[in-house]
């Protein structure tokens, strides 16, 4: 049985063989000793998105005891949409990029620094009752590799944003391509401050299926 340890661009985690091409974490540990999630889904603030191999290390299995909760993303846009940053560590130069841009859109006169970040991320992506917050916005306004999601209540978890089209997202990618109606009012999911970052330009890596779909 796969690990309950696969996060969507609504920011849920859910279980699925499917694993990704990015890894991150919620600031530690979440997991239950047994290796399943109870009511919790984040341990801190620092929401990061990973590379999936760093300096070689190698972890025996995943969810160990006092260890943080691995959590596995279909790519950076979907980590993004979830609420998710680069890593400083593992991806520094996207970082420092990311951090760059975050500063251009404030007007500030140096890059964000992680914390303050963290600390309007959080207030964006969750509610007090622990809901994924979303907000609304024309279609022609979103950056290229914003998530959205549409009215009806059958479709996927959110679509992704591209020049002229949307993107269906699933565990295993990207499918189902439907047009760009740029004057449609749509359900955000990226969170706002991340939607600015990626309009001055910030470019997340996506999965392999968006450009084949």
């Amino acid at each position: 049985m796969p690990l309950q340890n696969r996060v969507t661009p609504a920011g849920d985690i859910v279980a699925t063989p499917h694993r990704g091409l990015m890894m991150g974490n919620r600031g530690g540990a979440f997991h239950l000793p047994n290796r399943t999630l109870g009511s919790r889904r984040w341990a801190s603030r620092q929401w990061i998105a990973c590379v999936l191999a760093f300096k070689g290390r190698h972890r025996s299995a995943m969810m160990q005891p006092n260890r943080y909760t691995e959590l596995f993303f279909l790519d950076e846009a979907t980590a993004l949409a979830a609420g998710h940053r680069p890593c400083f560590e593992c991806r520094r130069r996207d970082a420092e990029s990311f951090a760059m841009l975050w500063a251009q859109t404030l007007n500030w006169p140096a890059p964000a620094r992680a914390a303050e970040m963290d600390l309007t991320l959080h207030a964006e992506r969750v509610g007090r009752h622990g809901q994924k917050l979303t907000f609304t916005a024309q279609l022609g306004s979103l950056p290229v590799g914003a998530f959205v999601r549409l009215p009806n209540g059958s479709e996927p978890p959110g679509y992704l944003v591209q020049e002229d089209r949307l993107l269906a997202w699933s565990p295993a990618g990207y499918a189902s391509p439907r047009p760009l109606n740029r004057r449609r009012q749509v359900e955000v999911l990226t969170p706002p401050s991340i939607v600015a970052v990626l309009s001055a330009g910030y470019r997340p890596m996506l999965h392999p299926s968006a450009s084949e779909t």
